[in-house]
């Protein structure tokens, strides 16, 4: 399956996908319509009491300004003072309610992304970069935040003022009223036109920055190779790329997310200009007041300033769609590493056999032709062969971190796809080549994904951990289970850390253990007191070591060649030599 997200990106039909997105972004606070229905009654006081403002203020006028009547003036202006006083606090409830929705919005949001990565199989991680993953993850899951917790309402206020002013506006006077909203005609035809640009600008500027936290990452975690080779240069010259890169798009988002405002702002002066003139012309002949000129030009003021926030507003709204378009793409994938409910059986004794096994990766690259051998429980297996001739990618099969591309893999005589994850895991260890740590403690680390030590004291595990055999590899840690341990820095050697992940995987008393160059950076010393540990393993543990060391595998046996997309029976050491020097001389 392709998991390559940003071939993904903007492949969808502009209006069906807005319309979509928009649909499925609302849907992510359907839960919260308590307090998205307190939220609204309080930002429809706020813009009821505003519209009611120029009003009060046009009949004070021509009540009591002309008049004279300073009591009613006062009188009213202590209305006034009311109505602000109210209007404000429902709008700080409104911005308080819905910046409780933004944030909790987010929380779950980002729980969902983090979760459904951890569904997704290694194939997913292989063709995306990490740095584009912790940006969907911060970045964009942020602009959804700031469009609930700030946009929305003051979108569907905006809106309400609006509208409201509008009908006002045609309700005191319908041919100035008309007059004065006509450029708005213009706006929305603009608006129209444009949006879908808008949209595509911002995830351009969105997918940019994710590439510049993927390199910002691949080279701060690269950072000791580009010292070591004096090669700052060319640190700085892929960082120059894609920060130009990402400057560009910025400033084509920019523009786009800005483009509505001076339009508004024209449309706004003209209207003005269109009620001052034709209001000045209805006064001279009669047909109107002071007063109400005064509160004609408020209402058009309440009519396009809204605009002016709906127009920020909108460009807030594309934003969101392209951080959510990003997002729920990511949601949206299923991992091809299910698990089947009616298992192919095989008559086969072997704890795991290879049934006509071929495999490819997305690019269309064979690794793996028509492949069919078995693995008896107890033995030791070595595979050898040259390097990307395959032997990690069989045994990433064996440990189902990818399909088979045709054929099947039987574990225990079903088909390995019919496990649950956490079957095959207990049933099968994996020992990397490059071990991955998490920040904390060597306990930590080796309890990892082990339930049945996660109450033991330290004292506890010491025992269970002599028991294994492996109490020779602990004392290599100054401060034993409570050794610091972190994925970054120096605290601990390369070497110490297969160690820790050699100990998890032991722990965890698999059925089948596989090694890939597990001892590749560690001393001979520690090599030979690795392969003690593995020969007292529970006589029902199958061993696969991947090396290429040849005092590694020699215990071995049964050697497997692994080249050209076949995986050949070996025989002896000295077949094995042999065929990987062709091998060698081949590629």
């Amino acid at each position: 399956m392709n998991y390559d997200l940003s071939k993904a990106t903007g492949q969808k039909e502009e209006k069906n996908a807005t319309y979509k997105a928009l649909r499925k972004l609302l849907a992510l606070i359907n839960d919260e319509q308590r307090i998205l229905i307190l939220a609204f009654v309080a930002i429809l006081v706020n813009s009821s009491l505003t519209l009611v403002s120029p009003m009060l203020i046009g009949y004070t006028i021509d009540k009591y300004v002309q008049t004279k009547q300073y009591d009613g003036v006062l009188r009213n202006a202590a209305i006034l003072l009311s109505i602000y006083a109210v209007a404000f606090v429902t709008n700080y409830v409104q911005t308080r309610l819905m910046g409780g929705v933004g944030q909790r919005t987010l929380f779950k949001l980002r729980n969902a992304v983090f979760n459904k990565l951890q569904e997704l199989p290694v194939a997913f991680f292989n063709q995306n970069k990490a740095g584009d993953l912790i940006s969907r993850i911060n970045n964009d899951t942020d602009k959804l935040n700031q469009f609930f917790s700030q946009s929305l309402m003051q979108f569907v206020g905006s809106i309400f003022i609006m509208t409201g002013a509008g009908l006002f506006l045609l309700f005191i006077n319908l041919p100035l009223g008309a007059a004065a909203l006509s450029p708005a005609i213009l706006m929305w035809v603009f608006t129209k036109a444009t949006s879908a640009w808008v949209k595509r600008k911002n995830a351009a500027n969105l997918k940019s920055v994710g590439n510049l936290s993927a390199e910002i990452q691949e080279s701060l975690n690269n950072f000791k190779v580009i010292i070591a080779f004096n090669r700052r240069d060319y640190f700085r010259k892929r960082f120059d790329d894609v920060n130009q890169q990402s400057y560009q798009t910025s400033i084509g988002a920019g523009l786009a997310n800005n483009v509505f405002t001076p339009v508004i702002g024209l449309a706004a002066n003209f209207g003005q200009l269109i009620v001052l003139g034709f209001g000045i012309y209805l006064i001279s002949t009669g047909h109107f007041t002071i007063g109400l000129l005064i509160s004609f030009l408020s209402y058009v003021t309440n009519f396009y300033n809204p605009l002016r926030q709906l127009a920020a507003l909108w460009a807030n709204f594309q934003v969101a769609l392209a951080g959510w378009d990003r997002i729920s793409h990511l949601l949206a994938l299923q991992t091809d590493l299910t698990t089947i409910s009616n298992p192919l059986t095989g008559s086969s004794a072997a704890l795991l056999s290879f049934q006509n096994v071929s495999f490819s990766y997305p690019d269309g690259t064979e690794v793996l032709r028509n492949i069919d051998f078995d693995l008896v429980s107890g033995k030791t297996y070595a595979l050898v062969g040259p390097t990307g001739g395959g032997k990690t990618t069989t045994a990433s099969l064996i440990a189902r971190l990818y399909d088979p591309t045709s054929g099947t893999v039987l574990l225990e005589g079903k088909d390995i796809r019919s496990y649950s994850p956490q079957e095959r895991t207990r049933k099968i260890g994996f020992i990397l080549q490059e071990p991955f740590l998490f920040t904390g403690t060597v306990r930590d680390n080796i309890l990892y994904g082990n339930e049945a030590y996660q109450s033991h004291s330290n004292e506890q595990l010491a025992d269970v951990i002599r028991e294994a055999n492996l109490d020779g590899l602990l004392e290599r840690f100054d401060e034993g289970l409570d050794t610091k341990v972190q994925t970054s820095g120096d605290a601990i050697s390369l070497g110490q850390k297969q160690l820790i992940a050699f100990m998890r995987a032991v722990l965890r008393n698999p059925d089948l253990l596989i090694l890939d160059e597990a001892t590749a950076n560690i001393d001979t010393v520690t090599e030979q007191l690795l392969d003690e540990i593995l020969q007292k393993l529970p006589e029902k543990t199958t061993r696969i070591i991947i090396a290429h060391r040849l005092n590694t595998i020699e215990s071995a046996d049964e050697i497997f060649f692994i080249n050209s997309g076949q995986v050949t029976q070996a025989g002896s050491l000295n077949d094995a030599v042999d065929m990987l020097l062709d091998g060698k001389r081949v590629s």
